[in-house]
């Protein structure tokens, strides 16, 4: 079975790059087909692949400006000739999803969320008062013609599989589409407990984006003068860097795997402040004994047990993070029971389940070719 897989853009190891470094390692001869992409920020099992970057990878400022050339992903991501491929394999949460497989081709979408810029996330990006340029007065145009693309274009996929429940519902919401859900992926055998007593920090690791919501963290840190470590990356660092001088905030942009599993091991307590569509970070931590707060809704509903891995939060304020806050220290966290419910999300769990699902959508593109036997009119 000849197979490409086609992800948004790489250019880090986040949630998403790590979930995609697992899919190519199911089909090692596969391509990978993406929008932009920086070799150099990938993992050495990444940069070993055959990747294809779109004609974005050649303008101006690109890669390392790829956002400003949102306009043009669509067509970007519909100029990969796929046709020769029997499964187009996408890992999305912007335009992957849109890809144009042959006409003997399947196509099942891994997503990891419909294109938040938008859908349910458009305000947090182009709130009124946020930057110049595209955000000011393109962003409703560019927007109105983008989300008639994306609902359009979701019939080029033959199956839908979500990474939560939530991004089930939206992909119900804004496609029309029913879809599977099948976890991410967490490494947990790599991220472990030790023997290394905890620290009186806390620890976020996040894009540097405003859905994230980090600036109630760095409040809520300045607030209660606990310090605040901070991995990670994006367009949000200046503003987050302004809201955070005079306080006990440590920005650490991008860090090696060892040095992130030692603050996992280390930290007081991980803090996810924004809603996510389900959150690898935290289940890592998790793995390594460290007890969650965070946003009572998105992924955290299905990946902290309440008073057992974390706590869940309200609502995003800092009232009920103060109050969450109290309770926290009050409980006695148990390392071992914590990793126990990260051990949920396991590697060979989730490559079994989408195998499943690919063998299943082959089957019944096989049925569907089948000649029906009826009589010719001829």
């Amino acid at each position: 079975m000849r197979v490409a897989i086609v992800h948004d853009w790489l250019n880090g190891m986040r949630g998403g790059e790590k979930v995609l470094e697992i899919i190519s390692g199911m089909f090692p001869d596969a391509p990978i087909y993406t929008l932009v992409c920086e070799r150099d920020k990938l993992s050495v099992t990444l940069r070993s692949r055959t990747i294809h970057p779109s004609f974005l990878q050649k303008l101006p400022c690109s890669p390392k400006r790829y956002r400003a050339y949102l306009p043009l992903f669509p067509s970007a991501i519909e100029g990969f000739d796929l046709r020769e491929y029997d499964l187009i394999l996408s890992a999305s949460h912007c335009v992957a999803k849109g890809a144009i497989p042959g006409p003997y081709g399947r196509h099942l979408c891994y997503c990891f969320t419909p294109m938040r810029y938008i859908w349910d996330g458009y305000w947090e990006y182009f709130r009124p008062g946020t930057g110049v340029g595209f955000r000011r007065f393109l962003a409703p145009w560019v927007s109105e013609r983008l989300r008639t693309w994306d609902a359009s274009s979701c019939a080029r996929v033959d199956r839908f599989v979500a990474i939560s429940h939530l991004v089930a519902a939206r992909i119900r919401r804004y496609y029309g589409r029913e879809s599977a859900v099948i976890h991410p992926p967490v490494d947990t055998d790599s991220f472990a407990l030790n023997e290394k007593s905890r620290e009186d920090f806390l620890l976020a690791v996040s894009a540097l984006v405003p859905y994230k919501r980090l600036d109630l963290a760095i409040q809520f840190a300045q607030s209660v003068r606990v310090p605040l470590k901070i991995v990670g990356q994006g367009p949000e660092w200046p503003r987050l860097k302004r809201l955070a001088e005079g306080g006990p905030v440590e920005f650490l942009g991008r860090v090696s795997f060892e040095v992130l599993r030692d603050l996992y091991r280390r930290c007081r307590a991980f803090v996810m402040p924004g809603e996510e569509d389900f959150g690898i970070a935290p289940v890592e931590a998790q793995a390594c004994g460290a007890p969650v707060i965070a946003l009572a809704r998105g992924g955290a509903l299905e990946t902290v047990i309440q008073e057992r891995s974390g706590l869940l939060f309200p609502e995003p304020s800092q009232e009920a993070l103060k109050e969450t806050w109290n309770l926290f220290q009050g409980i006695r966290w148990d390392p071992a029971t914590i990793r126990e419910s990260s051990l949920r999300y396991s590697t060979d769990r989730f490559v079994s389940r989408l195998r499943e699902c690919i063998s299943d959508l082959m089957r019944q593109a096989e049925r569907d070719s089948r000649p029906t036997g009826g009589k010719s009119d001829s």
